[in-house]
């Protein structure tokens, strides 16, 4: 999937487009979360998921493993699209919150502070510097679960516009369900931040267990 195909894709994206058609938040075994890369892509194709990025933190190691084990050879052509994904700490007004890069290339050297296993430091920790490293490396940015910060999220998104943010992920699960769904309210409200400041917006189910359905 190209750029601009990931920008029409997440310009459309809505509160029933996750978990059953995309997914662009989960993290597999090479960060902290409890599925091996093809148990992912496994029950996301059981699911007849659409879309699907494995987000984790601060490694991209399962695009490396997907690549060089040619996974996606597995599947038909016509099933499930694998975007490639990382998430990464950064400051934005003072507060650490979550960055989620979309359609990076994994090799682009731009990325490499964010791909040594552990949160960047110094400047590279700085909000700018993560949008613009994703940029390079021909992806799309968002801010994570922007409701589970210790500023608002009514500061955080026209901030992360002004950092030149593409997007925001507007539908998450707060409640933290054992079966994935948004937390309607709190969720509608970033919806219409996101559609004021014309950003992009993204969904996920950001597994760390063992479905995909949930948390």
């Amino acid at each position: 999937m190209n750029k601009e195909e990931l920008i029409k894709l997440t310009s459309k994206i809505n509160q029933y487009s996750c978990p059953k058609n995309v997914n662009f938040h989960c993290h597999s075994i090479y960060s902290d979360g409890s599925l091996g890369v093809e148990e992912i892509l496994d029950q996301a194709y059981k699911n007849n998921l659409k879309f699907i990025a494995i987000t984790d933190h601060h490694t991209i190691k399962a695009h490396e493993y997907i690549e060089k084990n040619n996974i996606v050879s597995k599947y038909p052509a016509d099933s499930i699209k694998i975007v490639s994904g990382i998430e990464i700490n950064c400051l934005i007004l003072g507060c650490l919150v979550h960055v989620i890069g979309l359609g990076i290339d994994i090799k682009s050297k731009y990325l490499y502070p964010y791909i040594l296993g552990e949160s960047p430091i110094g400047n590279d920790l700085q909000i700018n510097c993560v949008t613009k490293a994703i940029s390079l490396a021909g992806g799309l940015s968002f801010l994570a679960h922007p409701a589970r910060y210790r500023i608002p999220f009514f500061k955080l998104i026209p901030e992360a516009k002004k950092q030149g943010l593409d997007g925001i992920e507007v539908w998450y699960d707060y409640e933290l369900n054992q079966k994935w769904k948004p937390s309607l309210f709190v969720c509608s409200q970033i919806d219409k931040l996101t559609d004021k400041y014309s950003m992009l917006k993204s969904c996920g189910t950001d597994s760390h267990g063992l479905s995909l359905l949930g948390r």
